[in-house]
């Protein structure tokens, strides 16, 4: 595998090929990952809860992305790293470019952030000054408290309406990435089909252009996990096949399967 960029990411949407995301937060499992085939690497706010042991990721501060997010690119020449901008790190715009120049000095490839329309301008400023950005609807851990909890997203026919009107004006202020988490599968497919950037599906079915998972859960580490995880080391001999399977399935359309979607 060759150095992953935007474009190929772009090239494999037209094409209709799967590529796989994979959170990872130092160079060890960085490393692995770039090398059974992961295209891309998200260097998570979940570090909160998978590293740091906290029940949400909204304790996380800039400097623990930026210090992990350093291992992460140390280890993993070829792969694309997007490194989350972590709560209350970007409620203006001038807070963002802040925030996101740290990541991106960081050897962050692309910067993730929560929201919908609000982003729109905050967007379109870091596209401006050569920052990417990946934006993330659905389920957006950052707002667990305001949601009353981790739950679906999308269900009713405002609510799907709402997430499709936000994913379009996103993509016009600039996003090049989109992850959709935790919504109905019918909905991501239809945003998939209508966005020209790829997107990046977590519990939001088989038709996103990728898929991502935390790499504690794939794995099986995780105590208590959603309904859209499988564990990938089952039956496997080593970390590294785990992660492979993961990939494998993936990019043969095997994962996700009905049991991991929501309706």
């Amino acid at each position: 595998m060759g150095k992953i960029t935007i474009s190929t990411l772009d090239k494999m949407k037209a094409s209709g090929e799967k590529f796989v995301c994979i959170t990872a937060y130092d160079a060890t499992f960085s490393r692995i990952i770039g090398e059974v085939g992961a295209e891309t690497i998200l260097v998570g706010d979940s570090l909160g809860m998978v590293l740091q042991g906290h029940d949400s990721t909204i304790p996380v501060t800039i400097g623990d992305m930026a210090y992990h997010t350093r291992c992460v690119c140390r280890g993993n020449p070829q792969s694309l790293v997007i490194a989350d901008l972590p709560f209350m790190s970007y409620t203006t715009a001038n807070q963002a470019m802040e925030s996101a120049t740290q990541l991106m000095q960081a050897g962050a490839h692309m910067v993730k952030m929560e929201g919908g329309t609000w982003l729109s301008d905050t967007i379109s400023k870091l596209v401006e000054r050569g920052i990417p950005v990946c934006a993330h609807l659905g389920l957006t851990p950052q707002s667990v408290n305001a949601f009353g909890g981790f739950k679906v997203q999308g269900r009713t026919p405002k609510e799907a309406k709402s997430i499709l009107a936000d994913a379009v004006e996103i993509q016009d202020a600039g996003a090049r990435l989109l992850v959709l988490e935790c919504i109905p599968s019918h909905l991501a497919a239809d945003i998939s089909r209508k966005l020209d950037i790829p997107v990046i599906g977590i519990g939001a079915g088989p038709d996103t252009d990728g898929q991502v998972l935390v790499m504690h859960d794939l794995l099986g580490l995780t105590q208590h996990t959603a309904r859209f995880v499988q564990n990938f080391m089952a039956g496997q001999g080593s970390i590294s096949d785990g992660l492979r399977a993961f990939v494998d399935a993936v990019k043969s359309g095997a994962y996700p399967t009905e049991a991991h979607t929501y309706s």
